[in-house]
């Protein structure tokens, strides 16, 4: 797995309560999936997991920022640019 997923997946981990069933979702798929690359695992996606990820990226991506984390803001900014 790649540096960007291993970014989007501990993300994800903050969205696998009983609230995000998308997110719980979503991260599985993405620690089952054997992915070489965000395009591939963004090709598996489907609208609704889109969708998801479309609503927490900026924040995620703002936070790391914040954090002066520029890797990971970069990283988590290259999926979310796949996503359209």
């Amino acid at each position: 797995m790649d540096q960007t997923l291993k970014y989007l997946r501990e993300i994800l981990s903050n969205y696998t309560d009983e609230h995000h069933p998308t997110g719980r979702h979503i991260y599985r798929k993405l620690a089952d999936g054997d992915f070489h690359s965000e395009g591939d695992f963004v090709r598996k996606l489907t609208q609704n997991e889109i969708e998801f990820l479309n609503k927490i990226l900026p924040n995620e991506i703002k936070h790391a920022q914040e954090e002066q984390d520029d890797k990971r803001a970069y990283e988590l900014n290259e999926v979310f640019e796949l996503l359209f």
